[in-house]
């Protein structure tokens, strides 16, 4: 079983307070403005997605567009949730096999899947140890769904044939499965707000162009501070969807007045 990392720290310890906080950033100006129900005959129509993952105070607003516009569409069997490797411990790309606990229950991974992949990607649980960017994922999918599977992969290395030949795998060892890919991001750090919304906003037009070589290119050449670069390729090449869709951007600028901002990205990719 692998443990909450963050729990307390980047969202409510207690299951009630997780809750209320989800509902909260649903709720909020910043987000949806509403609690949608799961629609369980939904249209399916998505098949990847980008969303933050600060603490909620700050990104969960942006991550509940999200997570409403996948409650509106319907949930998959499993969601294959990619986040970067802010440690560095473990294996360069790695997922794992162990179930994942938060103070909403637990999560459980789609072996079938898991076990179909190793080539690449392989299960070091010492790599999800103490990493968040998948974790914070984990409630807002359990808030709707206690029966949905996952397999978390963390991306340490994030150039973009590395993002190709996870994606290739990840293609495999998904076939004939019901899944969304789901990249978990924040995007420029710890700059002013205007500058995170014209740097971001680069990266951005090259998801919705369908561009994934693009948005690696464009991270490098601007020296653009997002965390999960990686992911977000793996995400747009794995899903092979076309039609991307940006539901919200916003920064922690716009929950707190501060000089520097962390920008958060709402996207979704389509069939």
């Amino acid at each position: 079983m692998r443990r909450p990392a963050v729990a307390g720290k980047f969202y409510a310890g207690g299951e009630r307070a997780v809750r209320a906080e989800i509902e909260k950033a649903f709720l909020s100006p910043l987000g949806p403005g509403e609690i949608p129900e799961l629609n369980k005959n939904g249209p399916r129509s998505i098949v990847g997605a980008v969303a933050p993952h600060a603490g909620y105070v700050y990104s969960g607003p942006v991550a509940a567009h999200t997570y409403g516009a996948l409650a509106r569409d319907g949930f998959p069997e499993t969601f294959v949730i990619m986040g970067p490797n802010h440690h560095a411990m473990g294996a360069p790309v790695a997922m794992s096999t162990e179930d994942f606990s938060t103070p909403l229950g637990v999560v459980k991974i789609d072996e079938d899947i898991a076990g179909r992949m190793g080539r690449l990607v392989v299960d070091d649980p010492s790599a999800h140890r103490y990493e968040h960017s998948i974790e914070v994922q984990l409630p807002f999918i359990q808030y709707f769904s206690d029966k949905a599977k996952i397999v978390p992969i963390s991306m340490a290395a994030q150039d973009y044939e590395t993002a190709v030949e996870v994606a290739e795998e990840l293609r495999r060892a998904c076939q004939g499965k019901d899944v969304v890919f789901i990249a978990s991001t924040d995007f420029s750090h710890y700059v002013p707000a205007q500058e995170a919304e014209r740097q971001d906003h680069a990266v951005i037009d090259k998801i919705l162009a369908a561009d994934p070589e693009g948005v690696y290119d464009t991270v490098v050449r601007r020296d653009v501070s997002m965390c999960g670069y990686g992911p977000v390729m793996t995400m747009m090449l794995a899903s092979g969807g076309k039609k991307a869709e940006l539901l919200k951007y916003g920064s922690s600028g716009d929950v707190t007045p501060m000089d520097e901002v962390v920008g958060y990205v709402s996207m979704v990719v389509r069939s």
